[in-house]
């Protein structure tokens, strides 16, 4: 058997983890409000939220705003120069240990004594001096002019090709940073070997373009040049996205340069790659790349740089890279319209962009679709995203239990019932026999009677008193028709989505506890209209304007024509009859109301009354125009007429609803048996 193991709480466990439940609850008043699945989890995702151990799950909009702080924060702190700054420094010093040696040379020479070895080398001395004095201030024409001087001191030529090698690595650090490991040697086997993997990877692109099949190709490539790819890319998309995401940032590079910076970089990399089949090799790679993936950000018109910090190359390709996945992390943050979009954000580039909140936050809201749909409260439908039968009832059960929760727990839930003899379901208990209840004898129970009556003995004979009978519990049938007002008003006034959450509320308590009842929608504005469950959750009102509750009226009593039990209309308005319709079935509006449309719908509320059926207004907005009306109406119908707000509109009418059920199956017991109470 499983074992667990209990310990006291101390504050740092790790409480309970977000579920579907919680994510639907959280968006349920924003989609009863707007009916739009997809733009209630858009603004969750938007807005972030909490979740139920209190912490805060940042939102898009929270996110964007701290990654574009970091980015204006890297922004103002480098200077783009700092790359020449520190080539020219180093260069400098190389320079004046060169100058050092001839110093050196000289000594030495007027040392020695011999006449002829001093003139020698004072000549050589003056001549490499005049060298060194006119090299030109263009760092790329320096290199170019220093790779080509003999030089006096072994330690500044050493130092010399120290730098060069250093600067080799770090351009194609900056062109391909994933491959820094593997070009740290620069000697001839291994540039030639580094041609030999640009060249085959040229093919592969190439090969990619034709639409051929490369997995084979690419297999060989890895046995052969995977060194050169630490990261160990599993397909030939993955690699090129890498190196596409990588030149692009280089590319950003010189597009945040000025001209002139631009050309000394241009100049300073001919001359350090001075091989000419390598150069067209990478600028062959460069402009594949570009083909294939033109959305890696090859053009975004550079970057700001406004600090003091001066940048070195190495240091510039690891700031570009950052910046790169900022606008890479920014663009989808900005486009994503789902949750499910976030699940392509790379989380460890995010991490050190955010933080750990930040990009713990980034997972969860990646999380909140794929969370909704194995839970089953919603499926892909089209392209979009809807809910489900169990999401349409969750939504429901959301709703009632926020309106049963504003109650007073003493009423919460009451639900008196008479228990009688009389009706029409077992309820499995038994009683002694009254006059007028149903014959329905429990024989055992009888018979022990009985026997205990007359101590045991045979034979056993029946008298009346020993009669005990089954209890059968009274039903009542309510057929109820919810008129929901759709006018423009209604979320003018802010009463649209406690009228919505009520209508979803009373469905699921109907469905849950009385599903022998009925219930019927209709929404009504200019025209009404009878709307099924199951659209509900995304129904929203009307951008038209009149109430014909006229209209309303009739499809409601067509709907409880058809029903059995107790019938009644619960209307929930917040204006007075501006609409009716008139012969031809057209609709006519004007307000104030005038005496047609008032006179048309008391005429249709006279035919339910007839018909019996009960017509209970709950009235959101207590105008002059609306109470007069309603106390028509009520005068004509016999029904109830309630002033409410939307904060408690929902206890009114759930509460009203149970009252009544309870009245109803009260009087359906007629007070005969014995009495007793349940809880619904």
């Amino acid at each position: 058997m499983a074992r667990f193991e209990y310990s006291r709480w101390d504050g740092l466990q790790a409480g309970f983890e977000l579920d579907a439940d919680d994510v639907l609850s959280e968006i349920t008043d924003d989609l009863l409000y707007h009916g739009d699945l997809n733009q209630a989890l858009r603004r969750m995702l938007q807005q972030g939220f909490r979740d139920r151990n209190g912490e805060q799950v940042a939102g898009v909009r929270e996110l964007l705003e701290r990654l574009r702080r970091r980015r204006r924060d890297e922004l103002e702190r480098y200077d783009l120069g700092g790359v020449y700054d520190d080539i020219a420094e180093r260069l400098r010093e190389v320079v004046g240990m060169e100058r050092e040696g001839i110093d050196e040379l000289q000594e030495e020479a007027r040392q020695s004594g011999d006449q002829r070895r001093q003139e020698i080398t004072d000549e050589v001395a003056a001549e490499r001096r005049m060298q060194l004095d006119l090299l030109p201030l263009d760092l790329a024409a320096q290199v170019q002019t220093l790779q080509e001087y003999e030089w006096t001191s072994s330690e500044a030529r050493e130092r010399f090709d120290e730098l060069l090698d250093q600067l080799r690595q770090q351009l194609m650090q900056s062109y391909f940073n994933q491959m820094a490991g593997a070009m740290s040697d620069t000697s001839p086997e291994q540039l030639q070997r580094m041609k030999d993997m640009f060249s085959a990877l040229n093919e592969l692109l190439e090969m990619r373009q034709r639409d051929q099949d490369t997995t084979e190709a690419f297999g060989q490539f890895m046995e052969q040049f995977g060194d050169f790819f630490p990261e160990s890319p599993s397909t030939l998309d993955e690699l090129l996205e890498q190196l596409a995401r990588q030149m692009a940032a280089m590319q950003n590079l010189l597009n945040s340069m000025t001209p002139e910076q631009r050309a000394q970089l241009q100049g300073l990399a001919d001359a350090l790659l001075s091989d000419m089949d390598l150069q067209w090799q990478m600028n062959r790679l460069g402009a594949n790349l570009r083909q294939a993936f033109p959305e890696a950000g090859w053009d975004r018109g550079g970057y700001g740089f406004s600090g003091q910090d001066p940048l070195g190359m190495a240091e510039a390709a690891s700031v570009m890279n950052r910046l790169g996945d900022m606008d890479q992390l920014e663009q989808l943050l900005t486009t994503a319209t789902s949750p499910g979009a976030l699940a392509d954000a790379d989380i460890e580039p995010a991490r050190d962009i955010l933080g750990d909140d930040g990009a713990r936050s980034l997972e969860r809201l990646a999380e909140l679709a794929k969370m909704l749909e194995e839970a089953g409260l919603i499926e892909q439908r089209e392209g979009r995203l809807e809910l489900t039968a169990r999401g349409m009832r969750r939504i429901g059960q959301n709703a009632l239990r926020d309106l049963f929760s504003r109650l007073a727990k003493d009423r919460t839930g009451r639900h008196q019932v008479d228990h009688a003899g009389i009706g029409h379901e077992r309820a499995y208990e038994t009683k002694p026999y009254e006059f007028g209840d149903p014959f329905n004898l429990h024989i055992e129970r009888t018979v022990r009677n009985a026997i205990g009556r007359a101590g045991g003995g045979t034979p056993v004979r029946l008298i009346p008193d020993d009669f005990e009978v089954e209890r059968t519990e009274t039903l009542t049938r309510t057929s109820t028709v919810l008129m929901l007002d759709l006018s423009l008003s209604m979320p003018m006034r802010d009463n649209f989505l406690a009228a919505k959450k009520v209508a979803m509320a009373l469905h699921t308590l109907i469905s849950m506890q009385y599903p022998r009842d009925y219930l019927g929608i209709v929404g009504f504005s200019e025209v009404a209209r009878e709307l099924k469950p199951s659209q509900l959750p995304e129904v929203s009102w009307d951008f038209v304007y009149g109430t014909n509750m006229q209209h309303g009226f009739l499809l409601s009593r067509r709907m409880l024509a058809k029903q059995t039990g107790t019938k009644q209309i619960i209307m929930i308005t917040d204006g007075e009859p501006t609409a009716h319709l008139v012969a031809g079935g057209e609709v006519f509006f004007h307000y104030p109301p005038v005496r047609e449309t008032v006179e048309a719908t008391l005429t249709e509320v006279a035919r339910c009354t007839r018909e019996g059926i009960k017509i209970n207004t709950f009235m959101l907005d207590a105008t002059g125009y609306l109470k007069d009306f309603v106390e028509r109406l009520t005068r004509l119908n016999r029904g109830r007429a309630l002033f409410t707000t939307p904060e408690t509109l929902g206890d009114y009418v759930l509460i009203d609803f149970i009252e009544q059920k309870r009245a109803q199956r009260g009087a359906a017991g007629g007070g005969r048996g014995e009495r007793g109470s349940r809880s619904a």
